[in-house]
């Protein structure tokens, strides 16, 4: 009888939120991985993953005490805990900076401490590279627009020197704008539509409407967390769509996805937001053989029934 591959130890920072729970189920579907999630619980919670099959420890990445116990033993960590949020960083940056800043600082020394050899982390292209033509893609200089986008752009400045200082492998992952099911507590503009599309509220857009962004499915990202996870690539990798996607797209998607007409409310620009971006992602196919497949309106199809299913419930999510 061959032996069987020892299950990789996979710790998940924020893995009671939106992209977390989405992880540790695809991990333990997919097999060979005991995951553990840390979450403090501020915007998901426990009840919404399988307790059955991930180890859940309540904690914040601000304490070290909470941190080290959720990372005993542990092979490799996919860091999502953060404040993401562009305009609220901009409200209020101190906050901002105490969750990513000081919460990414603990996690990266407690892995040097008790070697743990693997870091996937959560990182954003737009907010870091700022208002540029796009594409966006890795090669370009950072020039950060939000306290959000500048404490990622330390982020990924940590990892790298902890990969090069210490040994640690440091892989960052720009995300683009995520959107699926599980997505109620989010503050996107798929999961914010949908729930003022079911409160019959108007949409407000900030702008014309010309405004792009690039929407990757909530499926295919975490796959291609899961490829980071296994490989051994570092440094900063973009993964969207690679498809830009304006506001008023978006909109017309939504109409043919929900069957209604939409009341939209356009408003001034805000400071702070990038207004068109994209990424390339060709350095992820090449290193992650990263390859999303969910086209944008089955996407969104999917997640606008599991927002009806949740409401018709009386469910938040």
């Amino acid at each position: 009888m061959s032996e069987q591959t020892p299950p990789s130890n996979v710790l998940i920072t924020g893995g009671a939120g939106f992209i977390g729970v989405h992880l540790a189920d695809h991990l333990t579907r997919t097999g060979g991985y005991q995951v553990t999630v840390i979450d403090n619980e501020s915007l998901g919670s426990r009840a919404n993953l399988d307790l059955d099959r991930v180890r859940f420890v309540a904690g914040d990445l601000r304490d070290r005490e909470q941190l080290g116990a959720a990372l005993e033993g542990q092979h490799a960590v996919v860091h999502l805990a953060a404040d993401t949020r562009v305009m609220d960083s901009i409200e209020n940056p101190a906050h901002n900076f105490e969750n990513n800043v000081i919460g990414t600082f603990n996690l990266l020394e407690l892995c040097r401490e008790l070697g743990v050899g693997r870091i996937v982390a959560a990182s954003t292209g737009g907010a870091i590279v700022g208002d540029v033509p796009p594409p966006v893609h890795e090669r370009m200089a950072a020039q950060p627009t939000s306290p959000y986008g500048a404490s990622k752009l330390m982020l990924e400045g940590y990892l790298s020197a902890y990969s090069a200082a210490f040994g640690l492998q440091g892989c960052a992952l720009r995300f683009s704008n995520i959107y699926g099911p599980r997505s109620f507590h989010k503050g996107s503009v798929v999961a914010h539509f949908y729930k003022r599309i079911l409160a019959g509220q108007p949409l407000v857009v900030y702008g014309d409407g010309s405004q792009a962004r690039d929407f990757l499915y909530v499926g295919d990202l975490v796959e291609g967390i899961r490829a980071a996870v296994d490989g051994d690539a570092v440094g900063a990798y973009q993964l969207g769509s690679g498809v830009p996607t304006t506001v008023n797209e978006l909109l017309d998607l939504m109409r043919t996805v929900t069957g209604q007409q939409l009341d939209v409310v356009y408003e001034e620009f805000r400071a702070g937001e990038v207004v068109r971006t994209w990424c390339e992602i060709d350095k992820a196919r090449d290193a992650l053989g990263f390859a999303p497949e969910t086209p944008l309106e089955h996407g969104l199809r999917r997640t606008w029934e599991w927002f009806s299913d949740t409401r018709a419930d009386g469910r938040a999510g």
